[in-house]
């Protein structure tokens, strides 16, 4: 114990070094609520991010001072609106260093993205006998999309294997790109493991064979820093709820020449040039993929999370996250009877774990007691649990506001549990 305590001080001298947490937790007004009494310990943002006021303020903001359709209207409301949406699109352009703002479309969320490009780039691409790339990591959201193309196609979906310490195997990537190969489609965090997959060398090898990539962000950008050029990725994927903004707005990064020559994936709205009986024009990206009046708010408020995000700094954030992951790994890994699912050598800042002889589930039920906040179940990853032998796992994925003392907490309220089930 002694030990244990000795080392928490060195992670807390060298935390406290890297973020002034406590002041940062006073910008997010769901961190000062009780759960039952207790202090909320919030270990569910693979699921959702809580919101700083910021994020808070600038929805209200555009509700109660800037509330107008934007792109066509010529009064005042409607051009502040419009001004404020497509800054939000530059913003993000910025933010994921993007070559141009046309290349930002704006979607409800990773799984819209990813649906977008499979009914388009896909049906466009993709042939009788041809072949869809994605891996044994991937979540639902990454597989059903792919599924459905090729049962619509007659193609085949083939999957990367991973090992068991939850790594992708990249020996068998070499064998599994083939010239049948029309994309891979490849998790850049495992949200059920924490893996961090080696996006660019994926990139370099599938590009080398003439394959597109498109890689599921959701669960990376909020914990890093990301640049698409830099990845080389032909599309990008993200949802705003998982990087500190709202909910219901998300983007599809492409690269431009792609979505030039993609079919329109919904018709109605601004993504109409002009309208006969007989025809119908598109109109210019990234306008083409942007069918009906948008989330206009959502747009605003994930600009306000970006620009909070900034303010931290993302590699601030990376290494303090790591830092809180070495220290909830070091101290679950000494609780007795827990089984971590995961440990590959790159992870972020999220555990799954078993407790032995205790069902998830229950786990779940009796932290939510004590005010903790995780997740349980099989995290819309199946495949996954399948590959490890489990029906289930007890997620606890991190954020920067969150702190060891919220770490000891869990495991004591751990602790708890052996105490009902044993």
């Amino acid at each position: 114990m002694a030990g244990q305590k000795a080392s928490m001080h060195i992670f807390e001298t060298t935390l406290s070094d890297i973020l002034d947490v406590e002041r940062i937790r006073q910008d997010f007004p769901i961190l000062q609520r009780s759960i039952r009494s207790k202090p909320l310990v919030y270990l569910d943002n693979g699921a959702t991010t809580q919101k700083p006021r910021s994020v808070i303020d600038a929805i209200t903001r555009y509700y109660e001072h800037e509330n107008a359709n934007i792109h066509r209207g010529v009064h005042f409301l409607s051009m502040v609106a419009t001004e404020a949406y497509e800054e939000a699109r530059e913003k993000i352009r910025r933010f994921l260093n993007a070559a141009e703002s046309r290349e930002i479309v704006f979607v409800r969320g990773a799984t819209e993205a990813i649906n977008l490009v499979a009914q388009t780039y896909g049906k466009a691409n993709v042939r009788s006998g041809d072949e869809v790339l994605v891996s044994a990591m991937e979540h639902h959201s990454n597989i059903v999309p792919w599924q459905l193309l090729c049962e619509e196609k007659g193609a085949h979906l083939r999957v990367i294997p991973m090992n068991d310490r939850g790594q992708l195997v990249m020996s068998a990537l070499d064998e599994l790109l083939t010239p049948r190969t029309r994309i891979v489609a490849i998790t850049h965090i495992s949200n059920a493991l924490g893996t961090v997959n080696p996006v660019k060398e994926i990139v370099e090898l599938a590009h080398a064979r003439g394959v597109p990539v498109l890689v599921d962000g959701a669960q990376a950008v909020g914990h890093m820093r990301v640049n698409v050029r830099d990845l080389g990725c032909d599309f990008y994927v993200l949802s705003g709820h998982k990087m500190f903004g709202p909910t219901g707005i998300g983007v599809l990064y492409a690269k431009a020449e792609l979505l030039n020559a993609m079919p329109p994936y919904q018709g109605g709205g601004d993504m109409i040039s002009s309208v006969t009986f007989e025809k119908t024009t598109y109109n210019e990206i990234p306008y083409k993929f942007e069918a009906g009046t948008p989330h206009i708010a959502g747009a605003i408020g994930l600009a306000a999370a970006i620009e909070y995000l900034e303010q931290i700094g993302m590699e601030r954030i990376t290494a303090y996250e790591q830092k809180l992951l070495q220290y909830a790994t070091h101290v679950l890994s000494e609780f007795p009877g827990i089984r971590i699912i995961g440990e590959a050598e790159h992870k972020a800042a999220l555990i799954s774990f078993l407790l032995d002889g205790v069902h998830p589930h229950d786990v779940g039920t009796i932290l939510d007691q004590e005010g903790i906040a995780v997740r349980t179940g099989h995290h819309c990853a199946q495949p996954v649990m399948e590959r490890f032998g489990v029906p289930a796992t007890v997620r606890a994925s991190f954020a920067f506001y969150n702190t060891m003392h919220e770490v000891d907490i869990l495991v004591n309220a751990l602790s708890k549990v052996y105490e009902v089930f044993r």
